[in-house]
């Protein structure tokens, strides 16, 4: 296989130094990665020379693989290659099984995505906004990126981290409260949301970012859980890939009519790797990192 577009997940930055759900990644070998790309030379059934797939290339331009590990896709000019390694690939069923099965989203209710310029964070805030909620808020870095979930993404309110405050900003554009949290932060954004929560609120957590491959203390505000009576709920979506042809029905035409973007922000070269993986935490990239070989 030749890689036309390589993932780079927040789920690595762990898998650097310990394991997670997934083993660590060892010295000496490539980067455990989702690729697509194009079959250079085939010995199996059914698999021909051009022929496109989804499959574990790893940080490699050329991989050879098992034919049984690749999943083959038909790009379009509506579905390009790299959308299998963002809105049609993991991020996207990520955002959906949080948002419909864990947070279970109800039509008027107030959102609030964190990391919502992220690959799972702006699916997961546009589609709640397709599902009707009533009021969609979206945290990010950064006043351009802010004004980019207002204008472009067509959220209700953003809240920038990097202006302080985060609790207050919340507040502000929610004032009578969330009944979602869609977590990929923890640290004190999940404390802003322990605080702001309405009683009976969800919290779908996805990942917590801010503290990956650190060990630190949760938020001192936890006893909000019980006080305000909350369900949080972590979750993987490996464990619901039964809710795959559920989700492509209602976001494949979303996607196709436009009504929901999936940015990419593209490294050229397997040498902009390390750049590529910082990029998840520098805040230099919106939508899903991916590496053009």
């Amino acid at each position: 296989m030749r890689s036309a577009a390589i993932s780079v997940d927040p789920s690595m930055i762990p898998r650097l130094t310990l394991a997670t759900y997934a083993p660590a990644f060892q010295l000496g070998q490539a980067i455990e990665a989702r690729a697509v790309g194009q079959v250079v030379r085939s010995a199996a059934d059914g698999w021909a020379e051009g022929d496109w797939a989804l499959f574990p290339g790893g940080w490699r331009d050329l991989a050879v693989i098992e034919a049984g590990s690749a999943l083959r896709i038909h790009p379009s000019d509506a579905r390009p290659p790299h959308m299998w390694l963002h809105a049609l690939g993991v991020p996207g069923p990520t955002a959906y099984v949080g948002l419909v099965q864990v947070a279970q989203v109800q039509p008027g209710e107030t959102v609030w995505v964190s990391a919502a310029t992220g690959a799972v964070g702006s699916v997961a805030a546009q589609l709640a906004r397709a599902r009707g909620a009533g009021l969609v808020i979206g945290s990010t870095g950064g006043a351009d990126k802010a004004r980019y979930l207002t204008q472009t993404l067509g959220l209700d309110a953003a809240v920038d981290y990097r202006a302080g405050h985060l609790r207050e900003q919340l507040r502000r554009a929610a004032p009578d409260g969330i009944h979602v949290y869609f977590d990929n932060v923890g640290g004190d954004h999940l404390e802003a949301a322990l605080d702001v929560m309405r009683i009976g609120g969800r919290i779908a957590a996805c990942g917590m970012i801010s503290g990956y491959g650190m060990r630190q203390p949760g938020p001192p505000n936890l006893a909000e859980i019980i006080v305000k009576r909350l369900r949080v709920e972590g979750f993987l979506v490996l464990d619901h890939l039964d809710r795959r042809a559920e989700f492509e029905a209602e976001v494949g035409p979303l996607l196709e009519a436009g009504q929901l973007r999936a940015d990419v922000t593209i490294f050229e070269g397997i040498d902009s790797a390390p750049a590529a993986l910082a990029s998840l935490l520098d805040g230099t990239k919106i939508g899903k990192a991916l590496i053009r070989p």
